[in-house]
C-alpha cells in the first residue's frame, strides 16, 4: 500500500500530521518496510537465509521474519541468554516471529559481541547479513522512496518544513535527511545515548546539518517500563492512532517539549509489540490497567 496515508491529529493543542506508514502491513510495517524495501523487492532466487542478531523487543527482527517467510528464505536470528519466561511468551514480537518461521539461536553474554562481529565470515552468496535493527546501506532505496512520497504530499501542506522520526541505529533518520535536504529532520535516541546515536550513523554516512538530534531528559534503557512512556502512550490514545511503546513515546516527549513548529512524524510502525510490552507495564505497581 504505497504511497501511505497522512493524518492530521490535535495533540497539547499543537496540530501534527502523521505519516501512517503504521498501515502498508501488520508485521512488515513502519521504517522497517523502508529499511527493507530492496530486499522486499529483491527476487526469491537470489537468497536463500537471512541472518540478523538484537534483542527481543525488535520490530526489525519480525519485519525480517515476515519478508523471510514471504520469500521462502531461512531466517536465522541470534541474541543473548533469554529467560524461561521470555522463550514460554506466546505475546509479542518475539512469539511472532517465532511463529512466521524465524530459527532462534542463544549466545552466551560473554561471547555475544565477538560471534555477532563474525557473522560474515565465510559467509555464502545466497546468505545475507542484516546489522540489529536493519541497518544497511540498502536502507537508503526505500527510504529515497519514502522521500519522494513525503516531498509530493507535502505540496499541500506548504507550511511544513520540519519531519520527525525516532531513532534505534539512525539509519532512517540520517537517510531521510540525506534525500530531504530542504528540510529539518528531528530524532532522538532510543537505544542509548546521543553519543551512541551519533557514532551508529558516522558508521554510514557523515552527519547532515538539517539533522537535528534531540536530547531526553533522562538515559533511557531500551524495552524498559518507564512511567512518563506509558503516560505519553495514554495520551497518544486520545488521536485515535495507535503508536508503540518502544520508540513513540521518547520522539513525541521530545518533540512536545523542545520544539514549536508545526511537524510531520512519521510512524515508524512496531505497535505489534504493544502486547506484551502493555502486559510488562501493567506489572509496574503504578499502573492501573
Amino acid at each position: 500500500m504505497l504511497p501511505s496515508p497522512i493524518s492530521k491529529i490535535i495533540l497539547d493543542g499543537r496540530e501534527f500530521l502523521v505519516k501512517r506508514d503504521d498501515l502498508i502491513d501488520p508485521y512488515l510495517a513502519g521504517n522497517k518496510y523502508r529499511k527493507l524495501y530492496s530486499l522486499i523487492n529483491t527476487p526469491k532466487d537470489t537468497l536463500n537465509k537471512l541472518i540478523s542478531y538484537g534483542g527481543t523487543q525488535s520490530n526489525a527482527m519480525l519485519a525480517i521474519a515476515a519478508l523471510a517467510k514471504s520469500k521462502g528464505w531461512d531466517f536465522i536470528y541470534y541474541t543473548k541468554t533469554l529467560s524461561k519466561q521470555q522463550k514460554e511468551d506466546e505475546s509479542g514480537n518475539f512469539f511472532h516471529a517465532r511463529n512466521l518461521g524465524m530459527q532462534h539461536k542463544e549466545l552466551d553474554r560473554a561471547i555475544y559481541r565477538d560471534y555477532v562481529a563474525s557473522l560474515r565470515v565465510n559467509l555464502d552468496n545466497n546468505s545475507l547479513v542484516i546489522e540489529q535493527g536493519g541497518a544497511i546501506q540498502d536502507a537508503r532505496v526505500g527510504l529515497e522512496v519514502l522521500a519522494q512520497e513525503l516531498r509530493q504530499q507535502l505540496l499541500k501542506h506548504k507550511d511544513v518544513k520540519a519531519l520527525a522520526t525516532p531513532s534505534g541505529t539512525g539509519t532512517t533518520a540520517l537517510f531521510l535527511a540525506l534525500s530531504l535536504p530542504e528540510f529539518t529532520i528531528y530524532t532522538t535516541p532510543c537505544v542509548g545515548g546521543v553519543s551512541y546515536l551519533r557514532e551508529q550513523m558516522q558508521a554510514l554516512h557523515d552527519i547532515p546539518k538539517n539533522l537535528v538530534i534531540l536530547s531526553p531528559k533522562k538515559k533511557y534503557h531500551f524495552a524498559k517500563p518507564y512511567k512518563e512512556f506509558y503516560a505519553m502512550y495514554v495520551k497518544l490514545q486520545t488521536v485515535a492512532i495507535e503508536f508503540d511503546l518502544l520508540y513513540a513515546p521518547a520522539m513525541w516527549e521530545a518533540l512536545l517539549e523542545q520544539t514549536e513548529e508545526k511537524v510531520l512524524y512519521i510512524h515508524s510502525g512496531g505497535v505489534s509489540g504493544n502486547e506484551s510490552m502493555l502486559r510488562r507495564y501493567s506489572q509496574k505497581s503504578f499502573f492501573n490497567l
